[in-house]
C-alpha cells in the first residue's frame, strides 16, 4: 500500500512489493523510470531551499521509500552510510559530485551528471555534494524503507562491517498520523 506521500499518479505501477527487499539494480531501474517518466512534473514539484536543502517523499510501501530532493551550489550531506538499506539515485537536473567507500574499500570519486542513476548495495557508506554552479534534482529510492543514515567524520572512518539500523518507524504507524490538507 503506498501512503498518501505519493504525488505521481503513475507511481503506483512502479512502486509495487517485492519480497522482503529491493536489489541495488531495481531501485536503480525505479529511479531512471520514475526520472525519465516524471522529469518535467518533478522539476514543477522541485523547490530549492538554503541552508538546509529541501526534500520530499514520493512514495512509501512496506519495501521501499522514494524521494525527491534539491542540491544549491555547495550543499552537502556529511558522510553517512544508509544503515543498512540498499539504495539508488538519478540526477535529474545539474550534476553532483560523490565520494564513496565500501568497508575495508578504498574511497572512491564520482560526478554524475543529468540522466546518470547508480544503485548501491548495503555496505556503502558516501558522501554527495553539488560542487557545481547550477541547481541540482535528484530521486533518491532506499529498501528496506525508513532506516536511518548513520554519519562519520570522515569516509576513512566508517567500521570493517556495516551493521543494519531499525526503522524509524513503522509504515502503520506512520499511516495513523492525521493527513495535513
Amino acid at each position: 500500500m503506498l501512503t498518501r506521500d505519493l504525488v505521481l499518479p503513475r507511481l503506483a505501477g512502479l512502486v509495487r512489493p517485492r519480497s522482503p527487499q529491493w536489489t541495488p539494480e531495481q531501485l536503480r531501474n525505479l529511479v531512471t523510470r520514475v526520472a525519465d517518466g516524471h522529469s518535467g512534473t518533478l522539476l514543477d514539484l522541485v523547490r530549492f531551499a538554503s541552508p538546509t536543502r529541501w526534500w520530499a517523499r514520493l512514495a512509501l510501501t512496506e519495501e521501499v521509500e522514494l524521494w525527491l530532493l534539491s542540491w544549491l551550489p555547495g550543499q552537502r550531506t556529511e558522510p553517512h552510510d544508509h544503515g543498512g538499506a540498499s539504495g539508488a539515485f538519478t540526477v535529474v537536473l545539474g550534476e553532483l559530485s560523490e565520494t564513496y567507500r565500501y568497508p575495508r574499500g578504498p574511497v572512491g570519486h564520482r560526478v554524475h551528471a543529468a540522466g546518470s542513476a547508480i544503485g548501491f548495495g548495503a555496505g556503502r557508506a558516501h558522501q554527495v555534494w553539488n560542487t557545481g554552479l547550477a541547481k541540482s534534482a535528484t530521486v533518491h529510492a532506499y529498501s528496506p524503507p525508513l532506516v536511518p543514515t548513520r554519519e562519520y567524520a570522515s569516509l576513512h572512518d566508517i567500521p570493517d562491517e556495516i551493521p543494519p539500523l531499525p526503522p524509524r518507524r513503522s509504515l502503520a504507524e506512520l499511516s495513523k498520523e492525521p493527513v495535513e490538507p
